[in-house]
């Protein structure tokens, strides 16, 4: 019989692009997806992919491949789901998914108290900056901005709203001056987002978004967005929570404010197991607790 996982190795190349992101991605060799296609290739007698410039394109036959092999994953991860769910036991692994900024520094202390009174449940926080595909077990649970997403089959909860505002280092500001009003941000720097301002600017009476003229130094994670404040690129809108722990950085425009809501996410049918359930319930309690921390950036209660 054929190894069926060869045709999931094909679906990994059409997603991925390439050989070697699909090798990454499945955490294999180059050496070991390419021997795994050929031979595919071979026992079919024609080719699966087109190859131009590095990048791999799907053959007619390579499409009706990829299209049951990712029907092939939908039903294995549905029998994982269904074996996971039934599963009422408090013991186990239970992977959270969650951005750098509250994977890294909230939820280990949000979930100490769980793993004391839990300790037969392992916890896995896996950063990602993406969201998880939560139907192919790549998490139990997600921490997502602003909703649940548009998979189907999820049910989540908003679990805080995270206050933010403009802010800027105290020597930035010394040598550059504070603004006064919004339109003042056109005169100075700014330190912005790589994946995109979700906070969003102020806005002139007129409803204009105010940026600064120059963006001097962008991030990818909070923790690096918040230490270019620090470093005085300029100003930037980062949440209070986080600007709290910099007592260098000074708020700029006090009466601008901005918001995001934070979700707790998982799979309506993996949400029936006992770990998973309690997991997704202790982080819901805990952002409730610390909701003066989320939304004003007070000291948290954890």
């Amino acid at each position: 019989m054929e190894d069926w996982s060869d045709y999931l190795v094909c679906l990994a190349i059409s997603e991925a692009g390439s050989l070697t992101a699909a090798a990454h991605q499945l955490g294999v060799s180059q050496p070991t997806v390419t021997r795994r296609l050929q031979a595919l290739e071979q026992r079919f007698g024609e080719p699966v992919f087109e190859r131009d410039n590095g990048q791999s394109r799907l053959t007619p036959l390579g499409q009706k491949i990829v299209g049951h092999a990712a029907r092939m994953r939908e039903e294995a991860s549905a029998i994982e789901r269904a074996v996971v769910a039934q599963d009422q036991s408090l013991s186990g692994r239970v992977v959270i998914s969650a951005s750098e900024g509250i994977g890294a520094d909230w939820l280990p202390r949000a979930l100490a108290s769980f793993h004391r009174t839990n300790p037969g449940i392992g916890i896995e926080i896996s950063i990602k900056n993406h969201p998880a595909n939560l139907a192919d077990r790549e998490a139990d649970i997600a921490l997502r901005w602003n909703g649940p997403g548009t998979q189907q089959s999820l049910i989540g909860r908003r679990g805080a709203t995270v206050g933010a505002g403009l802010y800027a280092s105290k020597a930035y500001l010394a040598e550059r001056g504070r603004p006064a009003r919004v339109e003042d941000l056109a005169d100075h720097t700014c330190v912005g987002w790589s994946m995109g301002d979700y906070f969003g600017w102020p806005s002139t009476d007129e409803g204009a978004a105010v940026v600064p003229s120059h963006i001097a130094f962008r991030a990818n994670t909070p923790t690096t967005h918040v230490r270019g404040l620090e470093a005085g690129y300029g100003i930037g809108i980062t949440s209070h929570r986080l600007a709290c722990q910099h007592r260098d950085l000074e708020r700029v425009l006090p009466e601008f404010e901005s918001s995001l809501d934070l979700w707790v996410v998982a799979h309506e049918t993996v949400r029936k197991s006992g770990r998973i359930r309690a997991t997704f319930d202790h982080i819901i309690d805990q952002m409730t607790a610390d909701n003066a921390y989320f939304t004003r950036g007070a000291a948290s209660v954890l």
